[in-house]
């Protein structure tokens, strides 16, 4: 099979390593596989055909792209190739619908919250008359406080008191703060669950260095094995499943009432995963693109016709 995966990294950027492992993965299992970065694409839209062009030069056939959605604003907007290679019959994994529901937490909890996911106790609030609501529902300082998007800890911040809470918060552009719960007895320590195709596939407990609350390795956190409990498992798949993911990584955390799902990441790293467990990730993705590939019946009509 040709495998593509899509990179939104920067052009300046070079290619992040899960991008690299996925491609050598595939080439490993016996199938083409090439990155595309999405600043390298054009859609053109003349009234005659739709024409989906890569570095201009229309887009050859593909059997299944994994997309690698490495963006935090206007993300409908910034992976809107995904959106229209799936209307010309190509399939990716993950799709466009999906990763906009991760990538936006607050879509992301109301999605949990409504399939009795357990999550951290949390109140949206949009104007500064309501911090003290908010700081009662979540059971008094400290709390965290979220901006509804972001990843690898970005617009993640703890707050001890009122008076830092009141004083850090920026209201002058409509902006909206989801303030939740800080979970002491995490111990900032969260687990990584990684779901591939309905199974997990692989865990980590990832550990937050020293002076810092939160786990991200990309903030300097560690990554050892753990074993995860049934319950742990089932809600893992349940959360993925919630957002219609075909991949993904579930951060829990582990409360005194049981675990609570913090998020699900769309296009989750996965080098420290594999180097910290030995399990092979990127082989698993390939294989269940490969998979999700058969199932559909895709038109490749890169050309639009």
């Amino acid at each position: 099979m040709k495998i593509g995966i899509l990179s939104f990294r920067a052009l300046s950027k070079k290619a992040a390593p899960e991008e690299i492992r996925l491609k050598k993965a595939a080439i490993e299992a016996g199938h083409t596989a090439r990155i595309f970065r999405s600043g390298k694409f054009q859609l053109v839209y003349d009234g005659t055909a739709r024409r989906l062009m890569y570095d201009g030069k229309l887009f050859p056939k593909y059997d299944v792209i994994i997309t690698r959605p490495t963006v935090l604003r206007d993300v409908d907007l910034n992976i809107s190739i995904v959106k229209q290679m799936e209307m010309m019959g190509i399939p990716v994994f993950n799709r466009f619908d999906s990763i906009i529901k991760a990538k936006n937490k607050l879509k992301s909890l109301q999605i949990f919250d409504h399939y009795n996911i357990p999550i951290p106790k949390t109140v949206v609030i949009r104007s500064p008359n309501y911090i003290d609501l908010a700081v009662e529902g979540c059971g008094g300082m400290p709390v965290i406080v979220k901006s509804p998007f972001g990843s690898y800890g970005a617009g993640v911040t703890i707050v001890e008191s009122k008076r830092a809470l009141k004083s850090m918060l920026d209201w002058e552009d409509s902006n909206i703060y989801m303030i939740q719960e800080f979970v002491k007895y995490s111990r900032g320590r969260d687990i990584r669950v990684f779901v591939v195709g309905g199974k997990v596939v692989g865990t980590m407990m990832r550990s937050a260095r020293k002076g810092e609350f939160r786990s991200n390795i990309e903030l300097g956190g560690k990554g050892t094995p753990v074993e995860i409990t049934d319950e742990e498992r089932e809600i893992s798949l349940k959360a993925v499943q919630a957002l219609d993911l075909e991949y993904g990584g579930v951060d829990i955390l582990r409360s005194k009432f049981g675990p609570v799902v913090l998020e699900v990441n769309s296009n989750p790293g996965f080098k420290a995963l594999e180097s910290s467990t030995g399990v092979d990730i990127a082989g698993a993705i390939v294989e269940f693109a490969i998979e999700f590939a058969k199932s559909k019946t895709p038109m490749f009509a890169s050309n639009g016709d």
